[in-house]
């Protein structure tokens, strides 16, 4: 159980104003891997007594500093104690090599969390919920199909990171054929990078400005990424991910139990959102033939694209997340 020491910031370097209403702090805790995981805290001033807690994590590719922050921070002026963490291998926390995923080391992260949340002093272990953002909306549904101490969860603006590996884009490379020709030129790296002995990266977004012929969403997280709320430790905002760091992730459903999941779910997304798809059939999976699908949701924002529930204010539903939660448990 020994945590690895990590090299954290200590300067205010978020992409988004510090609040006056919540105090702030950087704090670690390690998972069952043995890796260390870095987190900001935000607890509402003045808060006595035990709090209900959320654990945030998300976009995929992305750092605490920018969207999972501000949602942590916004709930927690809101009344709960709260963390935004770095998944393993990516920003401050720990892990080697770097920027890896793994659908089940980036599970374990999230029960990690509540593992930490667990044991404060100042938390009510009873009344702990995660969200995640995107890449880490469908692991936290994961994390809930499998960590009963999480009283209700919310996906934001998701993806099925396993669907869209295996499958492409709106599931345009679903066959065994495109499968084996990708598998087949990320083995051949594997061997030319084992040979040279280092590891490429697979490019973050787009740099702006975007061409004119990109597909909408590629110009969404770019404005995003390199834009509005670029960061330097961010795998999106600059080189992107080890290049095959989520091979795993092709032949692994992170889903596939969804359907048992007893506490609450909402998943929010966007109505223009190119991801859409994704939240509508995760829902659908989840209540299909399940005998726990009336605390379930899903909820559409009108006209909202992808990134507008990362750091867009007037579209993020804070009210209908902070009433999700306070109805199913934790409040």
């Amino acid at each position: 159980m020994k945590t690895e020491e990590l090299k954290l910031v200590t300067v205010w370097d978020k992409t988004f104003p510090k609040s006056e209403m919540v105090d702030h702090k950087k704090i670690t805790f390690r998972n069952r891997y043995g890796i260390t995981l870095a987190a900001d805290m935000y607890i509402p001033k003045n808060a006595e007594g035990k709090l209900p807690a959320i654990a945030v994590s998300g976009p995929f590719g992305a750092v605490k500093e920018q969207c999972s922050g501000l949602y942590a921070q916004t709930m927690a002026e809101r009344g709960f104690l709260t963390i935004a963490f770095d998944p393993s291998y990516t920003g401050e926390s720990g892990g080697f090599p770097r920027y890896m995923a793994s659908p089940d080391i980036n599970t374990e992260d999230f029960m990690a969390a509540v593992d930490f949340l667990s044991v404060q002093d100042n938390v009510d272990a009873d009344k702990i919920g995660i969200i995640g953002i995107c890449g880490w909306g469908g692991m936290a549904i994961n994390a809930a199909a499998l960590d009963t101490r999480i009283k209700a969860t919310v996906a934001s603006t998701m993806y099925d990171m396993t669907r869209v590996n295996a499958n492409g884009y709106f599931d345009s490379e679903d066959s065994e054929e495109a499968r084996f020709v990708k598998k087949k030129a990320m083995n051949a790296l594997r061997t030319e990078e084992y040979r040279k002995g280092e590891y490429s990266r697979a490019g973050g977004c787009v740099s702006l400005p975007v061409p004119d012929d990109a597909p909408f969403f590629v110009k969404d997280y770019s404005e995003y990424y390199k834009g509005r709320c670029y960061h330097e430790r961010s795998l999106n905002s600059n080189e992107g991910w080890n290049s095959i760091g989520c091979q795993s992730f092709m032949n692994q459903p992170i889903l596939k139990y969804s359907n048992e999941i007893r506490s609450a779910v909402l998943i929010v997304h966007g109505e223009k959102a190119h991801s859409y798809y994704f939240g509508k059939d995760a829902y659908e999976a989840m209540i299909k033939n399940s005998k726990y699908a009336a605390n379930k949701e899903l909820y559409t924002i009108s006209n909202a694209v992808h990134t507008d529930l990362y750091d867009n204010l007037d579209v993020i539903p804070f009210d209908k997340i902070q009433n999700f939660f306070e109805q199913n448990g934790v409040c």
